[in-house]
Order: C-alpha cells, then structure tokens, then sequence
C-alpha cells in the first residue's frame, strides 16, 4: 500500500472497485495530464483485488500492439506460446484453455496510444472472456472504448493543494501570503503543477502580526481590582489615619486683639457648645441603633410566625392539601421510573407493511431481446428479497426486470429498468427515476452482456 493519498482520490480507488463488482468489466479512466491518473492506477492496482492475477503496462507512443499483447499475456500466464499471427483474443483464449489464469486484472497507462484494433481487442475480451477480467484505462480521449464506463478524474480543492504540498515542502508559507494564495489558484488543482512550487521564488516575507500580550494585560487588571476592594474594605481607617496625619500638625499662632481672658472664655464657651452638640449626636446616633435592633427583631418574629404557620399546615394538613401531596408522590414516582433505565418498557416499534411484488427471475424475456438493446442497471444484490423490496418501494414494478447471474462463486440477482434501442434513449429516460435510485449511481448496459452473463448459470 503506498503511504500517502489524498481522501478525494482513495474515494475514487473505491468507485472504481465498485463499478467492477456491479458487473462492468472495462472502466476508462479520463483526465487532462498532470493530474495524477499514474498515481491513481499504482494505488488501485496496490490495494484492490488481491487474490487476481494482475498485470500493469505503461504504454508509449514507440510500443506496438505486439509488444502490448506480449505485455499482457506474460503478466497473465506462465511462460505462454504466444503467435503474432493470431490477435489478443485469440491468443487469450488459447492460453486460457492449456492453463487456468484465474481471475485477472489488467491496468494500462497511457491509453491515448492504443490503436483501433487494439482497443477493440480489449472491448471484445472485456465482453466474452472466460474468466473473469476487469480492465482499466487512464486515457485522455473521451469515447475512446465503446460501451465502457468513463470515470472522469477531478482537479484538487485549495484544502487537499495545500495537503499535497505539506507532505513534500516543509515550509510553507502562511495562508496569508498573496504569492502564495494566487500560486494555488493558478495551478488550478493540478498535482504536477503543484509539486513544481519553489520556496525562493514564490514565497513573500510577510510577517504576521504580532498577537497581544494579553496574560500581562489580565495579571494587570486583576491586580487593579484587589487593590481597589482593599481600598474599599479599609476606607474608614483610611479616613482616620488621614485626619490623625492633619490634627498632628502645629497650628500656627494668629495675632489677634481680644484679650487673654476673653478669649479663654470664648473658647471655654465654644468648648461646652461641642460638649452638648456631641452629646446631642450620641442620643441621636442611639436612637437610630435601638429603632433599627427593634425593626430587625419583629421581622425577625414575623418570619418565624409565618414559618410556624406553614409547618402547622404541614403537620395538619387539610384534605385538599393531602391530595395536592399525594398527587405530587405520585408524579415524583412516575418521574424517578422514567430516569431508572431499568424499569424502561420500550414500545413494539410500528412496522410498516410494504407489499413487495413477486417478481422472478426474467431470464427468458432477456434472452429474447435484441441484442444491441440497452437497459438501466439499477441494483446488484445477493438476495432475492432485497431486490423484490428496492423494485416495490421504488415504485417500478412497471418497467423493472430481474436476472439471475453468478459472479464469484454465488448467486446473484441484477435489476435493470427499462428497454431502449439506443444509448441516448436510455440516457433521456434516466433523469425521470427517483431521487433515491438515481442516488445509487445506475449505469447502462446492453443486452448481449447481460446474456453472457445469464449463460454463466449453467457453467
């Protein structure tokens, strides 16, 4: 398994391995060069399938179709008798008579240098092999093989660009680098084009700003705080501590023309008004204590009344009162079963009866269609019962059939849709299905496959 792929190619490596196992035997992969389909095809042929007998060829504008066929057949069998004279079919079939190959897997890139005779070799060995063969193409002409599956490979996103290059540059610059940026946009998805960046000449010295030293900011500001409720929790030593600073200064000596004596019984006199005065606001200051103790203490009496009150109420409660207290048990109960998960009961869950139409197999009404006919494969199941439900649920038991296959030593039931002379009649019908088949990803498929694969029941 290679170490590293992106997740939008490793989803594309799974529907490939899908497409094979619905039954489509030749798969051409397209994409414009550089965006990774050499990539792509290792890792499918790496991760997929196993158990196959696999074979990988790089074609070239210089290898001819001998070259190719030698390739193919010695990848796929054991010192093979290979004659030019005869064509890869040919070749093929012989080979797999003397000797079993066993299930093969056959990967070629570079597909835009096949020929016509050669791509129609594959088409025909796609379509009548005797064992089981899945083959595919990385090609960039589009119809290039006639009723194969074309899985067209999408450019990258800006995420996986950026994922892509992370794993071969370790320094990249930051997102806001506009070099940077227009150097993703202009590769356009492309993994050539990405793997191309050169850190000297496409990168700016843009230095991001520098972030704000918020822990000294906040260490600051809770530092604020403390000192501002210490200030308020010792404001009236404060208070006091000031004015003992302001008493303890000299009073300076102030002329005056009054005499001694007089002058002492003003101040004796202004002494006693402060006497009195103080005195006054002691009684008022006592006042004011002794009202508020007596508010503090009938409310104190009117709480406890009033609790005294209830819990009589409690102790003696009336009859509508013990009914409202029955009534409140009785919900606490319901409420304490609803949280113990043990006495959950869980309902039957309603089962919706659908009426599934019994339809067979209909082996013998495709045998009796025209070959180049196409119909829509819709479903690919191993059980009966599923594909009567999906046709019944759907709604198409109008236009549906089912035949039976085997594929890999079981028992399969295939549901295609329709019956249309042409591709393009069969791609117009398409879009009128339902949301949830088209969701399935249906593809076409001609008759004369769907024959060969009927024919497999009685081998």
């Amino acid at each position: 398994m290679q170490s590293q792929i992106l997740p939008s190619r490793a989803a594309l490596v799974d529907r490939i391995a899908l497409q094979f196992e619905y039954g489509q035997s030749l798969i051409a992969l397209l994409g414009s060069s550089g965006l990774g389909k050499s990539y792509l095809l290792e890792t499918f042929i790496t991760d997929k399938y196993s158990d196959f007998n696999k074979a990988f060829v790089q074609l070239s504008a210089r290898m001819t179709d001998v070259q190719l066929m030698g390739e193919l057949l010695e990848q796929s069998f054991r010192a093979p008798l290979i004659d030019q004279n005869l064509s890869l079919s040919e070749n093929f079939y012989q080979l797999a008579k003397q000797q079993n190959c066993g299930a093969c897997l056959w990967v070629l890139d570079g597909g835009r240098h096949l020929s016509d005779e050669m791509a129609e070799e594959l088409v025909k060995l796609a379509k009548q092999s005797p064992t089981t063969l899945y083959i595919l193409v990385a090609t960039q002409v589009v119809a290039q093989f006639s009723s194969s599956v074309e899985i067209h490979l999408e450019a990258l996103s800006i995420a996986e660009s950026k994922q892509l290059m992370s794993w071969y540059f370790k320094d990249l610059p930051i997102n806001e680098d506009p070099v940077f940026q227009t150097f993703l946009h202009e590769t356009h998805g492309n993994p050539s084009l990405l793997l191309a960046w050169e850190p000297t000449l496409h990168s700016a010295k843009v230095e991001p700003k520098a972030k704000p030293s918020w822990p000294i900011h906040l260490v600051t500001l809770m530092l604020i705080i403390m000192l501002l409720i210490i200030g308020f929790l010792y404001q009236s030593d404060m208070t006091r501590w000031w004015k003992d600073v302001y008493q303890a200064q000299p009073e300076q000596a102030i002329p005056t023309a009054l005499s001694v004596n007089t002058f002492k019984s003003g101040a004796e006199d202004r002494q006693n008004t402060d006497v009195i005065t103080l005195a006054d606001n002691t009684d008022s200051e006592q006042l004011l204590v002794d009202e508020s103790i007596e508010t503090k203490s009938s409310k104190v009496n009117a709480i406890a009344n009033d609790t005294s009150i209830e819990l009589d109420a409690i102790e003696s409660p009336s009859a509508t009162h013990k009914n409202n207290v029955a009534a409140i048990l009785d919900s606490l109960a319901i409420s304490e079963q609803k949280k113990d998960p043990v006495n959950i009961v869980e309902q039957p869950s309603k089962v919706i009866d659908v009426s599934i139409a019994e339809l067979p197999a209909d082996n013998a009404w495709y045998l009796s269609q025209t070959d180049n006919n196409v119909v829509i494969q819709l479903l690919a199941v191993t059980q009966q019962s599923v594909s009567e439900q999906f046709i019944a649920q759907q709604q198409l038991q109008a236009n549906a059939k089912v035949y039976q296959t085997w594929r890999n030593e079981k028992l399969w039931w295939v549901v295609t849709y329709g019956n249309y002379p042409s591709m393009q009649a069969a791609r117009a019908v398409l879009p009128s299905l339902p949301e949830q088949v088209r969701k399935n990803q249906p593809f076409y498929k001609k008759i004369a496959k769907i024959k060969q694969e009927i024919a497999l029941l009685d081998q």
